[in-house]
């Protein structure tokens, strides 16, 4: 991949914080409260929005609600373009998902293709009585049928566009930025 030129600053890391604590309210909002909730991250930066999540409804509704990782490298249709040998992370989900609501939380929504991977892993793991989607951004650009249920801010974009999120836990800054591939 080509250079990356920064363009615009999308949110800050006060702006990031805002965001995951309102979608955490409207997660415990939507589900009534946090009954047989379960919240499973996207590697890479889905898993530390999850954890974000989790410590933020914790403080709302006073009790903590599973994380798990979920890693869809071998799910994914795009593979050959990812990498010659994939990397298996594993799976981690700390509760048996039968019955469960199962909140995906993943950093930027754009074709789906990476959601529709995730729902066939999760179908793979269980039989949850719903999933919902909670993305830090949606950029727009679907090539599948899928939308988030809970979104912390739209961005609109072009194909030339990259969005770049960068959070504390993975990377050294904390901010989303749109950024352009440089000719």
């Amino acid at each position: 991949m080509g250079d990356m030129i920064e363009k615009t600053l999308i949110m800050d890391q006060q702006a990031i914080r805002r965001a995951v604590i309102r979608v955490a309210h409207e997660i415990v909002e939507k589900n009534k409260g946090i009954t047989n909730l379960v919240l499973i991250g996207i590697r890479t930066r889905g898993l530390p929005l999850a954890r974000r999540l989790a410590e933020e409804i914790r403080k709302i509704e006073g009790s903590d609600v599973p994380v798990g990782v979920l890693d869809i490298t071998l799910y994914r249709d795009d593979l050959s373009t990812l990498s010659y040998q994939p990397i298996v992370h594993g799976t981690q989900i700390p509760v048996d998902l039968n019955d469960k609501t199962v909140v995906l939380v993943d950093d930027v929504l754009y074709t789906g293709r990476t959601v529709r991977a995730a729902l066939d892993a999760i179908m793979d793991l269980g039989r949850p009585q719903a999933i919902q989607l909670a993305v830090l951004v949606d950029r727009g650009h679907r090539e599948l049928p899928i939308r988030a249920d809970f979104v912390g801010k739209n961005v609109p974009t072009s194909h030339r566009e990259i969005i770049s999120v960068q959070l504390s836990d993975v990377d050294d800054n904390e901010k989303v930025i749109i950024a352009e591939l440089a000719d």
